[in-house]
């Protein structure tokens, strides 16, 4: 498709548009959330000015995450109602120009924010959070005592391959106990050729101890147990300690897609259930999706009569954004109880946005 003034025209309208939403949603969310907590650092805990402009940065990708389909939707909203309203529309028509090709460049760009916004979201967000939640932890709360957490996970990675897996339900940080502990050893084509199990693993200040347990060897093409061993005490080889164990450990909100999936496949192999992890991942992709649903729904819409204001344009987005992000929490909520498939269920919101879209887009080129 070859790019004429016309297109060009568009684009700059939608970008313009696009930068003054995140800009606005931005400062939406800022003031409404991450200054309220800045502030109650700062009283709290006596946050330090180096403190408190970290944590700032470090929330501000996670914010412009969840602004890009807002952005998206209020950028087609106000430049589909400018045209319109100024009759632009009108004499695109007069002169031949179908709504479809009128509307291609908004749904290209919709396009082009969902890519961009999924490799934000896979890329600069977990790593950002990661930073945002170590400053929190040990600049400002200043944490040095454990906290008890669950399914600890631990990889030893050599040329790329795994050599060792240990999972634990759960960490108990006053008995500095790890309770269901499995560790898996594999060999060189990264099948799994010897496991250990064990009712709880102890910290004597240099080693782990597991107690009450059993090994498994598995003779390699048949996967199955070849020799057992039942033990009363076995040196787990584990280096770590508590405290580097513990600050290993990442909130699913830190993880990457890629970390993602390992994460909910070692879960899946201890018969742990996963519905949180896999909302989370789908979301990964949802998310960003809905500036394509948005542009969708935002470019018929914006051509309706009494769309051509800024003020009535917002408000719409407004509402939109308010149905999409209802559906979206009834979605995770389904998810997450397992009463909807995980996929199907985060999937909802955007379903829903598309038929909508299609629908509306049918009605505006008639």
């Amino acid at each position: 498709m070859k790019l004429r003034i016309l297109d060009k025209y568009i684009f700059r309208e939608i970008l313009l548009a696009f930068i003054f939403g995140i800009c606005a949603f931005s400062a939406v969310f800022i003031g409404s959330g991450t200054l309220f907590k800045i502030a109650k650092f700062i009283t709290d805990y006596g946050a330090s000015l180096s403190a408190v402009i970290k944590i700032f940065v470090f929330s501000m990708p996670n914010v412009i995450m969840w602004t890009f389909p807002m952005s998206m939707l209020l950028a087609t909203l106000l430049t589909f109602g400018k045209l319109s309203g100024s009759s632009e529309i009108t004499a695109m028509k007069s002169c031949g120009v179908s709504f479809s090709r009128i509307a291609t460049p908004a749904i290209i760009m919709g396009l082009v924010v969902s890519i961009g916004a999924i490799l934000f979201n896979e890329h600069v967000v977990p790593w950002a959070n990661t930073a945002y939640r170590n400053v929190l932890y040990y600049e400002i709360q200043g944490n040095t005592t454990l906290q008890s957490q669950e399914h600890i996970i631990l990889k030893e990675i050599k040329d790329g391959k795994i050599q060792r897996l240990v999972y634990a339900r759960k960490y108990e940080a006053e008995k500095e106990h790890l309770t269901g502990v499995t560790m898996q050893l594999f060999n060189e084509a990264g099948n799994v050729s010897h496991v250990e199990n064990a009712e709880y693993a102890e910290w004597n200040g240099k080693e782990w101890t597991m107690h009450n347990g059993i090994i498994y060897d598995i003779t390699e093409g048949e996967g199955k147990s070849d020799h057992t061993l039942r033990f009363d005490t076995q040196v787990l080889p584990v280096a770590s300690s508590p405290k580097q164990i513990v600050r290993a450990q990442k909130d699913p909100e830190e993880l990457t897609m890629r970390e993602l999936r390992a994460e909910i496949n070692i879960m899946k192999s201890q018969y742990v259930n996963t519905n949180k992890l896999e909302a989370e991942l789908y979301q990964r992709v949802t998310v960003p999706m809905a500036s394509l649903v948005f542009a969708l729904v935002g470019v018929p819409l914006g051509l309706q009569p009494n769309r051509n204001t800024s003020s009535a344009g917002f408000a719409m987005s407004v509402i939109i954004i308010f149905f999409y992000y209802t559906l979206m929490t009834m979605g995770n909520a389904l998810a997450r109880s397992g009463a909807v498939a995980p996929m199907l269920a985060v999937w909802i919101p955007n379903i829903v946005g598309l038929l909508a879209g299609v629908v509306l887009i049918r009605r505006a080129s008639r």
